[in-house]
């Protein structure tokens, strides 16, 4: 028997517009949305007839508008994440019946999802202990209560289980937890220390990065604190004291300051900011980047209430072996260099 060729669609992606989206061809405002594809892809699948705009088929030249709903849809079945659990080495700071805390190395993603299906902490988390508790229903983030960024390194709090969940959730929401992050930025302060403020959301343009709202249009609310550690002459050494927890918002609160995150290639660190026009001081610049290549970014101290006992835990770590390395050269390099 010779089966039909099934004309079923599925829905693999749905994105609403924002409001404040500015006209942008369809093919480049998925581009920017959706990770791990290409335009070439995205082109095919508009001449295929699998992108729809408000429920009716679009060319890729389409321009979008605020509230679109614009659907991608294929002829199989989106796949499902399923949680693999995988023998990959943790750095455990501290265990015990109700938490665990780790230092993250870099590269690594916290979950899965598209584009990265394995490999993340969720399947080593999943490995190393059994039973952790699902994240608001979500399976595939067992015992997360907050996350960094892959190239972010530092201290995390995971819950083992649904009493943890509940109470770490609480204090993150109460903002009673004390992250404090290390980073190298480039330039100079004249205050020792201070706040940024501005409302953080995606970027209109790209929505693969974020960007700082002053005006408090739109995106959520978020503030960091900072405090220079050591100035570098043309970088320095901050401690940021997050109050809210959005995606990246030391990294694009900084950036919004005029003095981003040391080779942070998202938000423009990777390149020379400041300094002199010397070949000698780009090749040393260079090399530092070379040493670290992602943004100077540490979460160094981590403090909570302890679900179970109520008591005060605060741990600390070291910068990871890049970035101290990177600091001792800038360090040096200030200590000699032609005042």
């Amino acid at each position: 028997m010779i089966e039909e060729e099934s004309n079923e669609l599925y829905e693999h992606h749905r994105v609403e517009v924002d409001k404040g989206q500015e006209p942008l061809r369809v093919d480049k405002f998925l581009l920017n949305r959706l990770e791990g594809t290409s335009r070439n892809k995205i082109q095919q699948a508009a001449a295929d007839g699998f992108i729809r705009v408000n429920d009716k088929t679009v060319k890729s030249n389409y321009k979008v508008k605020p509230f679109d709903i614009i659907t991608v849809m294929f002829t199989n079945p989106p796949r499902e994440i399923e949680l693999i659990p995988q023998d990959i080495p943790l750095n455990i700071v501290y265990e015990d019946d109700d938490v665990v805390v780790i230092n993250k190395e870099a590269g690594m993603v916290v979950h899965p999802g598209f584009g990265n299906y394995d490999g993340t902490l969720v399947n080593a988390l999943s490995f190393h202990f059994k039973n952790l508790p699902s994240n608001n229903g979500d399976s595939t983030r067992p015992g997360l209560v907050h996350r960094i960024d892959k190239n972010t390194t530092g201290l995390m709090v995971i819950a083992k289980n649904e009493n943890a969940m509940n109470s770490l959730s609480t204090q993150f929401f109460e903002r009673t937890i004390d992250r404090r992050y290390n980073a190298l930025v480039w330039g100079d302060f004249e205050d020792e220390e201070g706040s940024i403020e501005g409302n953080i959301g995606r970027n209109l343009k790209n929505r693969k990065v974020m960007t700082v709202f002053p005006e408090g249009d739109f995106g959520k609310v978020a503030k960091t604190h900072y405090k220079v550690l050591e100035k570098f002459g043309y970088v320095s050494l901050v401690e940021c004291k997050l109050e809210t927890g959005r995606t990246h918002q030391i990294r694009v609160h900084f950036q919004h300051l005029k003095h981003p995150l040391f080779n942070d290639f998202e938000y423009g660190g990777d390149k020379i900011l400041k300094g002199t026009t010397f070949s000698k001081y780009k090749q040393f610049v260079e090399n530092c980047f070379k040493m670290i290549p992602r943004q100077s970014l540490h979460a160094k101290s981590l403090g909570f209430t302890h679900p179970k006992t109520n008591k005060w835990m605060s741990f600390e770590s070291e910068l990871p072996a890049d970035m101290h390395s990177v600091v001792e050269k800038w360090r040096n390099y200030a200590k000699h260099k032609v005042q």
